[in-house]
Parts: C-alpha cells; structure tokens; sequence
C-alpha cells in the first residue's frame, strides 16, 4: 500500500459522493485498508483532500506555464493554454473534478492556499486574452467573460470525455482549440503547421479505470 493507492480511493468516493458524505471508514475500505492506518497517510480526510488538490492544481500551473513558453504569439499560446488544459482534464476527470468542486469543503486553515494555486492557475488565462486583446490579436466585448467561458468549457470535458468515445484526445483538443479561437476572433490560420499540444501529465491520484458513472 501506498500514498497512490489512497488518494485514488479518495479522489474516487469525493468524485461520487462528496467530500463530506464520505466518512474515514469509507476510505480504508476503498483502499483496502484499516481506517486507522489512513492516519499514516494522511492528518485528517481534509488533510488528504488537500493533497491531492495540491498535486492537481500544481500540475495543471506546470502545465499551462510550458504551454505558454511554446512560443510569444498570444494566438499560439492560446492554442498551447487551451489544449494543456483540455487534455490535462480528460486525463484527469476524477482528481479535476474533486479539485474543482471541493473547495468549498476545506476549512478557514486551508482554503486560503489552494484559492491563491487556483487563482495563479486561473491568472495564466487572464494573461494571454489580456494580452492578446492588447496587441490586436484578439477581440472581445468582455475579456473576464471570454476567460470565464474559455475555462468552463474545457473544465465540463470531465464530465463526458471518453478515451473510447467518438473523438480521440487529439481531436477534441483541436476542436477546443478552434472554438476558442471563435471566441477572441483570433486568426486560426496562425496555427497551420504548428504542433501545439503536448502529451497531458496522468497524475498520480487519479484512479486507473474510469467508473461508467460517476455523479457528483
């Protein structure tokens, strides 16, 4: 047994049921192992729920910082930004969504840390339509809006992205990438011939076969 094995038992029954439906028994037995010994693991559940929005939230700056560095055009980073950010959730749905929705479970002592990963995550979107909308590249009537939007959608690709669905990664990557290029009225022909998407990182929480059904 390792840290890996219970932070998927974890990320799996918050996925389900809620991070305060879900009781410490629960978790050892979804990790198959005594309740007491998730205490080596973890402090406290909120403790391990902690750990693995760190893990998630980090990844996902790492992520959308490198794609950001492919090249100073806003368009290309945007395309980079948008298709880290669809692939990085695909690949992640469970831990996304746990790290997306159970902010709102983690106490006073807590919360104020992972906001400030979340809104540095949230800052490097705000940057390139900023910037963007500076230069001239692209165009909008609300350019928190157009962020907002930007981040929604390719956060909901947790909910019904399937690696054996109609649509491979690859696909559904381009194809968020055109939309948001709609979105900013962005030139998308600035992305012909350039390879913009990078294979996503699977972290280590995320439990190794995806429940048929999941409901939060």
């Amino acid at each position: 047994m390792n840290i890996e094995k219970v932070q998927q038992a974890a990320v799996l029954l918050f996925a389900r049921q809620g991070f305060a439906a879900t009781g410490i028994r629960e978790l050892g037995a979804g990790a198959g192992i005594n309740s007491a010994t998730i205490y080596h693991y973890a402090g406290s559940k909120e403790e391990l729920l902690v750990q693995v929005m760190r893990g998630c939230l980090d990844e996902m700056i790492a992520s959308g910082s490198a794609a950001l560095r492919i090249s100073a055009e806003p368009t290309l980073q945007l395309a980079a930004l948008v298709s880290s950010h669809v692939g990085f959730t695909a690949t992640n749905p469970l831990t996304a969504r746990v790290a997306e929705y159970e902010m709102r479970a983690l106490s006073p002592e807590n919360q104020p840390a992972m906001q400030k990963l979340r809104d540095d995550y949230e800052s490097l979107f705000a940057q390139i339509v900023e910037r963007g909308i500076r230069v001239g590249e692209f165009t909008t009537d609300d350019a928190t809006m157009a962020r907002l939007a930007l981040m929604e959608m390719g956060t909901g690709v947790a909910h019904w992205y399937r690696p054996d669905g109609r649509l491979g990664l690859t696909e559904v990557q381009h194809n968020f990438v055109a939309m948001a290029c709609k979105i900013l009225s962005a030139d998308q022909s600035m992305l012909e011939g350039i390879e913009f998407i990078r294979p996503p990182v699977r972290l280590s929480s995320e439990p190794p076969d995806m429940p048929a059904a999941v409901a939060h």
